[in-house]
């Protein structure tokens, strides 16, 4: 399975999993949803022979891992106003999350990796915030765990991505599939999507995949598209702004490397 539906009306406090387990269809990566509610006893998780990147989606929490503490992390009140914090944790090392603000939300992205190295934060005014493409394909990319993690990270790279209103991304379409010296390096790849306001939609269009058939699916808010190979690129709706958490790794290394796809290069071409 590719796409997973994920109610967010449904979701009670604690640790959810999303794409993990015998129906993962990806071999580097797991991806689940933290909520934590003031008052609550922190929740505490471990992830064998995987990394972690908890992004901080909303509200304010209190992060331990390792020696590490953080009293306050996060604070904004929705994705689409700015950059968040997002804590990193190494493989096998336990960490506890509880909330300060009285609700908040997180994204936690795994990878396998080796056991080794400290965790840290990544705090908003460290995310690289810039405005790419052109045309119809206008987004806001804030990297979050890219260049600046290289020695500190085995495998992860983690970002989030806002299109607005009928503006593509992942565009021209591209694909990460290969491991091909300057010309594709091969990574998976996660979405998590959220929409403003949370009744519109965006679509995800995936082809050109190895196992799966070209399709295009309807992305709403707390959606999840796995993506093990092929071209991808999304749009948001007409009036509805779209948002979604991507993150990566693959079998070599960290240095992205994306390949587009020949018949679309036209398009990033000067008039």
């Amino acid at each position: 399975m590719l796409f997973y539906r994920n109610n967010r009306e449904d979701r009670a406090a604690g640790y959810q999993a999303v794409v993990e387990g015998n129906a993962n269809p990806l071999q580097w990566l797991r991806f689940g949803i933290l909520t934590a509610k003031s008052g609550d006893s922190p929740t505490t998780l471990r992830f064998e022979g995987e990394e972690t990147a908890l992004v901080i989606l909303t509200g304010t929490v209190a992060v331990s891992a390792g020696d590490q503490h953080w009293d306050r992390l996060g604070g904004r009140r929705s994705v689409f106003e700015a950059a968040g914090a997002t804590v990193y944790v190494p493989a096998d090392m336990p960490f506890a999350v509880s909330a300060v603000s009285e609700t908040a939300e997180m994204a936690v992205c795994r990878a396998r990796a080796q056991q080794g190295g400290e965790p840290f934060v990544v705090n908003p005014q460290e995310v690289r915030v810039a405005a790419r493409g052109q045309d119809h394909w206008h987004r806001q990319v804030r990297d979050i765990l890219t260049t600046n993690a290289d020695g500190r990270v085995q495998r992860l790279v983690v970002g989030e991505t806002i299109n607005a209103g009928g503006e593509w991304s992942g565009y021209p379409p591209h694909r990460h599939q290969q491991q091909r010296e300057r010309e594709e390096a091969a990574f998976e790849e996660l979405y998590y999507y959220r929409v403003n306001p949370a009744q519109g939609f965006g679509s995800q269009v995936h082809y050109g995949s190895r196992q799966n058939p070209d399709q295009a699916y309807i992305a709403r808010d707390g959606d999840v598209f796995a993506i093990p190979d092929g071209y991808h690129p999304v749009v948001a709706a007409g009036g509805y702004a779209l948002y979604y958490l991507w993150f990566m790794a693959g079998p070599g290394g960290r240095a992205l490397v994306p390949y587009e796809d020949p018949a679309h290069r036209w398009v990033n071409s000067p008039a």
